[in-house]
C-alpha cells in the first residue's frame, strides 16, 4: 500500500497524482534555495481512495450526480449535502491516524496550530485553476480536530460550487481526487498575494503585490481592502494605500477572529519599501523555478517572508515568442480573419504551409493562434499610417490599440526594426495588380468574375483527379505541391485586382455620397443581391432546401434527432426521404466545405456531418413561407435598383450634377459586378481543404487500424510532417497527442487579445464614446439602418435557434454563419470591421449591423430587447415591454 502521508521534503511535481496541485507546488517550493515554507505534510490521495472512494454509500451518492445539470441548483444542493454528511461520518483507519500523528510530532508539539487545506488533483495546475473550489481550515489545534478537518476537506470536494464547476467544465467527479495539505500555522504581522505578472495588463515585467495586516484570508475573502504595490525592474512604480479598519487573527481557542486595527495603523503603508523590493526578488526567484508567472501567497512574520502557496496564473495569454531581446508588438490574425478560436496543431500546420508557398510567414503562434509582428510597420514613417488605415478597415479597436502603443515614446524607441510586409504582393510585386485594377475598372466587364470563378473551379477539379487513388507519402507530397497552385491563385494579379475594384468602388460611393448628398453608407443598399456573392448565396440556397423538406412532415421529425453517421441512410425510411436527400446533397456539393472556423482544416465540415445544418433548416421552415429565397433575392435587387436611381436623380439636381451622376453610376455598376467576389477567395481555399481532408482522414483511419493512434481525430494534434512520418514509419509517441490535446483545451478557453506586446501586456483599444446616447455600447457601423428586436446571444452554430425578427448577438461570424443571417433582422458582433465577412454579408442582406462591440455576448442577455444603430455604430438595451 502506498504511503498515506508525505512530508513536503518528500514531494515534487512528480507526485501530482498523490498530493494534488497545491501539495506538489508546496513540495517544489520547499526545495528552492532562499524560500521559507512553513513545515507541513500531505494526506495523500491514496488515503482519500482508501477511506472515501471504497465506501459503498459514498459511491452510490457520487453515481447519483451523473444526471444533474450545472443550472439545477436545488438538485445539486440536496445531493451534495447528503454526500458531505456521509463523508464527514466516515471512520478514519488507525494506520492513517498514526501517520498523521507521526508527521505532526516532527514539529515538536502535537498541539501546534495548523492550517488544513484541500489539494485536488485538478487544482492549481498550469492549464486550469480550481482555486477556492474546496475548503480551508485555519488554526486547527490537536489531533482530534485535525482528523475532523481532514474529513471535512474530503467532503468539500462535493460543495455545491465544486460539483457545478465540474459539471459545467466536463470533469468526471471520480477523476478528481483530494489530497489534504496540513501546514504549521504562521501568525503574521502582514500577509498577502503577489502576482509575478500584472493581473490587469498581463505585463510580465510588472510584479503586483497585495498586502494587508493579519491573516491573508481576510482580503482574499473580500472582508477587508489591501494595499497594492507594483514593481518593475527593481523599482516601485506605483503604490495604492488602503484604509484598513480590521484584521483577521488567530483565536486562542482555535479558528480565527476579527479584531479592530488601531487608528495609527489604519492609513499606514503595510509594508516598507525595502520589504516590497525583497518580496519582488522572492517572487522572481519562485517564477524562475517554475518557468512561468506565479500567483503567490505570502506571510511576514518576525521580519521573515514565508511562502504559503504558489500556483501558475492560468488566465494569462501566452506571449508570442521573440528571441532578439527587443520589444515587439503583435496583432491577432484571428481578429482580422473573423476566427478567434484556437487552431488545432494540424490546422496551424496547414495554414503555415499555405503562407510558406505564398512566400510569407504566417506569423508567430501563441495560444494556438497566429499573431503578426507589426514592430517594423510601427517604426516605419511610411508603413505606419498605411498599417493603421488597413487595420482600421477590419478592426477599429485593433488600430486604436496600436495608436495607444505609439503614444509610449520610450517603448516605441526600443521596438525591433526590420523589413515591413506592406509591399508583399507576390513574385511580380504590386505593378501587375495595379495594371489589372486600372484595366478592370475601365472596362467594367461583368464577365470577369465568372471567368475567374470558372478557372478556379477547373483547378479544383484537377486537384480532385490528382488526389484520386493516391495514398501514403505520394498523397502528402501531392497536397504539399498543390499548395503552390493555391498560392498562384491567391496572388493572381487579375483576381486580386477584381476584389480591389469592388472594395474601392464601395469606398468611393460612401465617401462621395456623404460629401455630395449627406448620405452615409450609401453603398450598403447598392450591394444588396450583388452578383456572384457565394457567401450570400449559401444562405439563400438553404431556403430552397427547406422548401423541399417542408413538404414531408415525417422527414422533419426525423431530422430533429438525425446524427451525422447515419444521416442519409436514415432518410431512406421516410416518404420524401429521397427528394430531401438529393436536395441536401446538391447543397453540400456547392457549400459542404464550409463550417464554423473553417480556415482550421480540422473543423468538422458540413459535408462530414450534415446534421450541423439541421437547426438552420428547421429554423427556415419555422420562420418563412415557401418561396422565400426568390422573394429575398428580388427584394434585394429591387432595393439596390431603387437606391441607385434615387441617388443618381438627386445628384443630377446638383451643380455639375450630370458629371457627378455619370461617375457615380459607373462606380455603382462596379459594385454590382465585383463586390461579391470579395468573398470568393476564402471559398476557393475551402474547396481544396475539403478534398485534402477527405484524403487525409482516410490515412488517419489506416493509422487507427495499425494501432498507431486510438482515434482518427488524433492526427489533429500533429503537424502535417509529423502526420506524414507516422504514415511512413507506423511509429508515433502517443504522449505527444495527449499533451497537445490538453494544451489545446487550455488555449481554447483563453480569450485572445487583439494586441499584445513581447512583455505580455495586453493593449486594449477604445472608442470615443462622447457622442453616444447614455448607456449605449460603442461599436463600428458596418451596415446602415436602425432596428429593434429580441437579442439572441449565440456563441456557436449549434445554438442557432432563432425566430424571424431576432437580432443576432455573437462573438464573430465567418461565411458558415450566412445561412443564419436570412432569419434575423440585425447583427451585433464583438469582432470585425467594415470589410470583414460578416459586415459584407450583412450589407448584402440589408441587415443593420454593428461590430467591434466589446464583450457584447456578456453585456447583452439573451432575450433582452435591444436597438442596433448600424448607421452610427452603437447598441442600446431597451426596457422589455
Amino acid at each position: 500500500m502506498s504511503a498515506f502521508v508525505l512530508g513536503f521534503h518528500d514531494i515534487d511535481r512528480a507526485q501530482l497524482a498523490l498530493v494534488g496541485g497545491k501539495g506538489a507546488n508546496l513540495g517544489e517550493l520547499s526545495a528552492i534555495s532562499g524560500v521559507r515554507v512553513p513545515y507541513g505534510f500531505c494526506v495523500t490521495t491514496d488515503a482519500y481512495r482508501e477511506v472515501v472512494e471504497r465506501d459503498a454509500a459514498v459511491g452510490a451518492l457520487v453515481d447519483g450526480l451523473a444526471g444533474l445539470r450545472a443550472d439545477d441548483r436545488p438538485g445539486i444542493a440536496a445531493a451534495c449535502a447528503r454526500l458531505r454528511a456521509t463523508i464527514e461520518d466516515l471512520a478514519v483507519p488507525e494506520e492513517l491516524r498514526r501517520d498523521i500523528i507521526r508527521h505532526l510530532q516532527e514539529t515538536g508539539d502535537e498541539g501546534v496550530p495548523c492550517a488544513v487545506r484541500s489539494s485536488a488533483t485538478a487544482e492549481d495546475l498550469p492549464s486550469s485553476s480550481f482555486a477556492g473550489q474546496q475548503d480551508t481550515y485555519l488554526n486547527v489545534k490537536g489531533t482530534t480536530a485535525l482528523i475532523d478537518s481532514v474529513r471535512r476537506c474530503w467532503a468539500s470536494l462535493f460543495t455545491d460550487r465544486a460539483v457545478a464547476y465540474r459539471i459545467q467544465n466536463g470533469f468526471d467527479h471520480r477523476a478528481v481526487r483530494l489530497s489534504v495539505v496540513v501546514q504549521q500555522m504562521v501568525f503574521p504581522e502582514a500577509a498577502g498575494i503577489m502576482f509575478t505578472a500584472d493581473p490587469v495588463s498581463a505585463n510580465r515585467t510588472v510584479v503586483s503585490i497585495d498586502a494587508g495586516y493579519g491573516l491573508g484570508e481576510a482580503f482574499v475573502s473580500g472582508l477587508v481592502n489591501a494595499d497594492n504595490y507594483r514593481v518593475r525592474a527593481g523599482q516601485i512604480i506605483e503604490k495604492k494605500i488602503a484604509t484598513q479598519t480590521k484584521e483577521l487573527r488567530a483565536s486562542p481557542s482555535g479558528g480565527t477572529m476579527e479584531q479592530p486595527i488601531e487608528a495609527a495603523r489604519q492609513h499606514a503603508q503595510t509594508l516598507t519599501d525595502s520589504q516590497i523590493l525583497r518580496l519582488d526578488k522572492l517572487g522572481r526567484r519562485i517564477e524562475a523555478h517554475f518557468g512561468k508567472p506565479q500567483d503567490i501567497e505570502w506571510a511576514l512574520c518576525d521580519g521573515t517572508f514565508y511562502v504559503l502557496q504558489s500556483r501558475p496564473i492560468t488566465t494569462l495569454y501566452p506571449v508570442p515568442p521573440s528571441n532578439d531581446g527587443k520589444n515587439h508588438v503583435y496583432v491577432s490574425y484571428g481578429h482580422r480573419q473573423m476566427m478567434t478560436d484556437a487552431f488545432a496543431p494540424l490546422g496551424l500546420s496547414f495554414f503555415a504551409l499555405l503562407h510558406d508557398k505564398l512566400g510569407r510567414t504566417a506569423g508567430v503562434v501563441a495560444g494556438n493562434r497566429f499573431y503578426k509582428d507589426v514592430s517594423s510597420e510601427l517604426t516605419s514613417f511610411w508603413a505606419r499610417p498605411a498599417t493603421l488605415k488597413s487595420l482600421g478597415q477590419v478592426d477599429v479597436l485593433m488600430a486604436n490599440a496600436l495608436r495607444t502603443v505609439l503614444k509610449r515614446k520610450d517603448f516605441v524607441a526600443s521596438l525591433a526594426h526590420g523589413k515591413t510586409s506592406m509591399l508583399d504582393f507576390g513574385e511580380g510585386g504590386p505593378l501587375p495588380i495595379a495594371r489589372q485594377y486600372l484595366k478592370l475598372s475601365r472596362e467594367n466587364d461583368p464577365g470577369v468574375v465568372p471567368d475567374l470563378i470558372a478557372y478556379t473551379e477547373k483547378t479544383v477539379e484537377r486537384c480532385r483527379r490528382g488526389l484520386a487513388g493516391k495514398s501514403g507519402d505520394e498523397l502528402f507530397q501531392y497536397i504539399i505541391d498543390d499548395h503552390a497552385v493555391l498560392a498562384e491563385l491567391t496572388f493572381d494579379p487579375r483576381s486580386v485586382a477584381a476584389a480591389f475594384v469592388g472594395i474601392q468602388a464601395v469606398n468611393w460611393v460612401n465617401k462621395h455620397m456623404e460629401a455630395w448628398l449627406g448620405v452615409k453608407n450609401a453603398a450598403d443598399a447598392i450591394a444588396q443581391s450583388a452578383d456572384h456573392n457565394v457567401v450570400a448565396a449559401m444562405g439563400l440556397d438553404l431556403l430552397d432546401v427547406a422548401d423541399v423538406i417542408r413538404e414531408h412532415p415525417a422527414v422533419m421529425r426525423y431530422l430533429e434527432t438525425a446524427e451525422g453517421d447515419t444521416f442519409f441512410t436514415g432518410l431512406a425510411a421516410f416518404d420524401g426521404g429521397e427528394a430531401v436527400r438529393d436536395a441536401i446533397q446538391d447543397y453540400l456539393r456547392k457549400y459542404g466545405m464550409h463550417c464554423a472556423g473553417d480556415i482550421d482544416i480540422t473543423r468538422t465540415r458540413w459535408s462530414e456531418d450534415p446534421a450541423l445544418l439541421v437547426p438552420l433548416l428547421l429554423g427556415n421552415i419555422r420562420n418563412f413561407p415557401p418561396g422565400e429565397r426568390r422573394r429575398k433575392a428580388e427584394q434585394g435587387r429591387a432595393e439596390a435598383e431603387r437606391s441607385m436611381n434615387d441617388l443618381l436623380a438627386r445628384l443630377r439636381e446638383l451643380p455639375g450634377g450630370a458629371g457627378k451622376a455619370r461617375k457615380a453610376a459607373r462606380k455603382m455598376s462596379l459594385i454590382r459586378h465585383f463586390i461579391g467576389y470579395r468573398e470568393y477567395s476564402k471559398h476557393s481555399l475551402l474547396l481544396r481543404y475539403e478534398l485534402y481532408k477527405r484524403a487525409l482522414m482516410a490515412e488517419a483511419a489506416k493509422l487507427v487500424g495499425r494501432g498507431v493512434i486510438k482515434d482518427a481525430e488524433d492526427v489533429y494534434f500533429l503537424s502535417i510532417e509529423e502526420f506524414r512520418q507516422a504514415v511512413n514509419t507506423g511509429e508515433l509517441d502517443y504522449s505527444v497527442i495527449i499533451q497537445r490535446r490538453e494544451a489545446h483545451e487550455a488555449y481554447r478557453r483563453l480569450t485572445p487579445p487583439r494586441v499584445i506586446t513581447s512583455e505580455g501586456e495586453v493593449i486594449p483599444g477604445e472608442y470615443d464614446a462622447g457622442t453616444l446616447p447614455e448607456g449605449a455600447m460603442a461599436g463600428i457601423a458596418v451596415s446602415a439602418g436602425i432596428v429593434e428586436g429580441r437579442a439572441r446571444v449565440i456563441r456557436s452554430m449549434a445554438e442557432a435557434d432563432v425566430e424571424e425578427g431576432d437580432i443576432l448577438v455573437t462573438v464573430f461570424t465567418d461565411p458558415s454563419w450566412s445561412p443564419l443571417f436570412v432569419s434575423v433582422k440585425g447583427i451585433v458582433m464583438e469582432v470585425g470591421g467594415v470589410m470583414t465577412h460578416g459586415a459584407v454579408v450583412a450589407r448584402e442582406y440589408g441587415l443593420p449591423a454593428v461590430v467591434g462591440v466589446e464583450s457584447a455576448t456578456e453585456r447583452i442577455e439573451d432575450g433582452q430587447r435591444i436597438r442596433v444603430n448600424g448607421s452610427e455604430g452603437y447598441v442600446e438595451i431597451l426596457p422589455n415591454p
